[in-house]
């Protein structure tokens, strides 16, 4: 995978200046701006011809195939699809995976901290265990949604650090988080759909750096727990029978578990055949969370992944 990461850059300062607001503000932009064009895009196409699709869906991203080409259900007649008039629970699953680059910043009680900085082929040399996936249920208009991330990485560093009296150091990085969601379809058209969304994100982070020789107590190890409301919505527009493009964007927080979380992604989709279909796509995740431990942390990368109709 080429060479070693370096995670470790230094001692950062003991205090990290506030940039909450601006932050905040950053994030609704992007996320509103986002869902506003693909708005349009999907107005805009919703005039035109569709056949009528179902939900296939990735953490909690609508992705929307439809029947494949020579079924005689994509030979009808254009039409709006009637979510309300099907009264029948609907499930899917969708594993993933996620190849993200990460940066940010992680400061302890006692000051001690760092900055890492890690790309892609770094995070799969240093891998050591992962989950991902999502789960949606729906039914009529009512949309339930679930995403789950587990990941755990390892790294030891034999390069001099001056400020610590140092030589080598070890650090660990635990990631899990868990967003369930409820949502509800607001534009069901063949060509668009369009839902809002209200959940949680429930964290969990670990840390631990070890220096050798530890002369100024610089080490820490520390977790946090701590969950953040969320608000956000989604939208698919179709491109063919059979390849749709989905949007999704969130942002929470607010000081509740951490100052400011927000993330942003966009999908192409293809539908396999009646129950598979194939996605691609990027996502960006933003968290700041400031309590005993400061950590501040950007997540952004291509993402794979299958989705299954269960029912």
């Amino acid at each position: 995978m080429g060479n070693r990461p370096s995670y470790c850059k230094g001692v950062v300062r003991s205090s990290v200046l506030s940039h909450g607001r601006s932050h905040l503000r950053s994030a609704a932009i992007q996320v509103l701006s986002v869902l506003s064009l693909a708005s349009l895009i999907g107005a805009a196409q919703c005039c035109g011809q569709g056949a009528p699709a179902e939900d296939q869906h990735l953490f909690g991203t609508t992705i929307v195939g439809q029947p494949p080409a020579g079924d005689s259900a994509a030979k009808s007649p254009p039409q709006t699809v009637a979510t309300d008039s099907d009264n029948e629970w609907h499930f899917a699953v969708g594993p993933y995976l996620w190849f993200p680059g990460v940066h940010g910043t992680a400061v302890g009680k006692n000051g001690g901290g760092l900055s890492f900085r890690a790309s892609p082929g770094d995070l799969l040399s240093n891998f050591r265990f992962g989950l991902m996936g999502g789960v949606e249920a729906r039914r009529k208009r009512l949309i339930i949604t679930g995403d789950l991330l587990w990941i755990r990485l390892e790294d030891d560093k034999a390069t001099p650090f001056p400020a610590v009296g140092a030589t080598t150091a070890n650090v660990k990085a635990t990631e899990f988080f868990l967003a369930p969601k409820v949502g509800l379809r607001l534009i069901n058209h063949d060509k668009v759909k369009v839902d809002a969304s209200t959940g949680v994100r429930y964290w969990h982070l670990g840390e631990d750096l070890r220096f050798n020789p530890s002369r100024l107590g610089r080490d820490f190890s520390g977790s946090q727990d701590f969950v953040d409301p969320l608000v956000g919505g989604r939208i698919a527009t179709f491109l063919s029978p059979k390849i749709v493009i989905n949007l999704l964007g969130d942002v929470g927080g607010w000081g509740t578990g951490s100052q400011l979380e927000y993330q942003w992604a966009g999908f192409l989709g293809y539908r396999v055949n009646a129950r598979w279909a194939l996605h691609v796509g990027y996502r960006y995740l933003y968290v700041d969370r400031r309590d005993d431990v400061v950590f501040k942390a950007t997540t952004a990368g291509v993402i794979f992944g299958i989705t299954l109709d269960l029912k």
